[in-house]
């Protein structure tokens, strides 16, 4: 940057560049720390929009600013933390779960499953916004919408990033959804089908339903096995002769030999 663009120089440096903005200097390579690039920003006054004009997470200070869910128009507050207080119980209508330690996953979702008939928005809202609510918020998504933990815990993270559950409700999750779901497969078991109930891909083609040829199974006769015809159910010719017959009663295939005295039958 030339020195006519910038009245005064970086104060680190000497030189001319935009280090507010995080602009590198050209001459020394200076830029300012990563620590003031991204200044912390204060926690909203809003409370994150978790499902479109219907369920809303926040904190305690969210819940304290009525004029400010007035202007969302949220009707109904979920507190899961019983040592807060309820502050506008004549403007909202509250729902306070009575165990600190374990979630009354249920009773939550019942009360969420009624601000929906009725069309409410509502807030969910614990000390921080960080551990009970948004795990009360991952229970009702499991069961009211079919999802998944790993699901339903990054549609919430993605919308509220602070988000950071403990060790003990991530377990309370964890057993919630196997209670829903039954097991920790993603997709159900199918039943197992006995063949005969299984779909045909024949395409319309007839189905053989003869019984299966087992082989190397001992068989009650042989194709070898069987008897000589007897020679009066045979056509032979020369059967008047003597030399013949004693042939034919030792030839199970009825070949009659030529006699010295005949020529052979030509085959041409």
């Amino acid at each position: 940057m030339r020195k006519r663009e910038r009245e005064n120089p970086c104060d680190v440096c000497g030189h001319y560049h935009k280090y507010e903005e995080g602009e590198v200097c050209g001459v020394c390579g200076h830029r300012v720390p990563a620590a003031f690039e991204r200044p912390i920003q204060p926690a909203s006054a809003f409370p994150s929009e978790i499902l479109t004009d219907f369920l809303y997470l926040g904190s305690y200070d969210n819940a304290s600013r009525g004029e400010i869910l007035k202007t969302l128009r949220i009707s109904h507050i979920l507190n899961t933390v019983p040592a807060c207080q309820n502050l506008y119980k004549n403007s909202f209508t509250y729902h306070c779960l009575q165990d600190d330690k374990v979630l009354q996953f249920d009773d939550a979702i019942q009360f969420l499953e009624q601000c929906d008939k009725e069309k409410a928005r509502v807030l969910v809202h614990c000390m921080l916004g960080k551990n009970r609510s948004p795990a009360i918020i991952m229970a009702y998504l499991m069961k009211c919408k079919g999802w998944r933990f790993a699901q339903s815990f990054q549609w919430v993270r993605d919308r509220r990033p602070m988000v950071e559950l403990s060790p003990a409700v991530h377990q309370q999750l964890l057993d919630y959804e196997q209670k829903i779901f039954g097991s920790g497969e993603t997709i159900a078991m199918q039943p197992v089908l006995p063949p005969e109930s299984l779909p045909s891909f024949g395409f319309g083609l007839p189905v053989n339903t003869s019984p299966t040829p087992v082989f190397n199974q001992p068989t009650t006769a042989s194709i070898f096995d069987r008897s000589v015809p007897s020679t009066g159910s045979e056509f032979v010719f020369g059967a008047g002769r003597n030399i013949e017959q004693r042939v034919m009663e030792n030839n199970a295939f009825v070949v009659v030999p030529p006699t010295g005295g005949e020529a052979p039958m030509d085959s041409s």
